[in-house]
């Protein structure tokens, strides 16, 4: 296959800054725009009237869907100027009219991983970190310094305020509102959201043993039906299932959470 072959399809309508960096096989539809420094990796398919703008890095393989703004100055009030950035991974699909916003403070940024799912209207804000194989369901939304863990997966509607942490394989309730951490594996919902139980299907989608499921469900009694304080639920975490990786996982995320763990 000739090199020709090879090049970015830029529909006759878009605007592509000529300082953009477009990799092998990048699509680019109608009417949308990339500014100067943005770099889109190879085999990235970006739809109609979509906006990538700012300091921005797209990996490759992704898809960008119609009218998604892509790396827009924050919208955090706080923001001096600067050069802030905004990174994201490989093979994401970013639907309909979602935003993603760069970091406020200069230098820094915000961050998605691969395989992620990003659904319309949903809205990724300055500072997030999201790791890889995440749903974000339609409208979620992602105030500022948020973390999202791989495999966790935030139902449409929900809003997950400022530096939250939302764990490993967890899932939380559409139209849902998440105030404090969500451990891994737990399952939540409400406004403000409560902890329900455990991700079971999610859990053994994603090949977590029955023996491991047993521990988590040893674990999260402890944590979440024993009226303990955290402090307390981790020693007895720590002196009883220890040998659990997962439960290990589970310690480590209580351990470093700042705003406590929804209850």
């Amino acid at each position: 296959m000739s090199v020709e072959t090879h090049k970015p399809f830029i529909h006759p309508t878009a605007i592509v800054d000529p300082e953009a960096d477009l990799g092998a096989g990048v699509t680019v539809g109608p009417y949308s725009i990339i500014e100067a420094n943005v770099s889109i990796g190879e085999g990235t398919v970006i739809g109609a009237r979509a906006t990538i703008e700012g300091h921005t890095t797209v990996g490759k393989e992704n898809q960008i869907f119609t009218g998604a703004v892509i790396g827009s100055v924050t919208q955090d009030k706080k923001y001096q100027g600067g050069v802030t950035y905004l990174r994201i991974g490989d093979r994401n699909k970013i639907r309909e009219y979602v935003t993603v916003n760069p970091g406020t403070e200069d230098g820094s940024e915000t961050v998605i991983g691969d395989d992620n799912l990003i659904m319309a209207y949903a809205h990724v804000a300055h500072n997030c970190v999201i790791g890889n194989k995440t749903i974000i369901a339609n409208a979620g939304t992602l105030a500022g310094h948020v973390v999202v863990e791989d495999r966790a997966v935030i139902g449409g509607l929900s809003g997950v305020h400022q530096f939250v942490r939302i764990g490993y394989l967890s899932i939380m309730g559409g139209n849902s509102k998440a105030v404090q951490d969500i451990p891994p594996y737990v399952m939540v919902d409400g406004h403000p959201a409560k902890a329900y139980g455990l991700n079971v299907v999610g859990m053994e989608r994603a090949g977590v043993s029955k023996e491991e499921r047993l521990l988590l469900k040893r674990a999260f009694k402890i944590i979440f039906r024993y009226r303990l304080s955290t402090k307390n639920a981790i020693q007895i975490l720590k002196n009883e299932l220890q040998t659990s990786p997962a439960v290990i996982r589970l310690i480590k995320f209580l351990e470093n959470s700042e705003r406590g763990i929804c209850n």
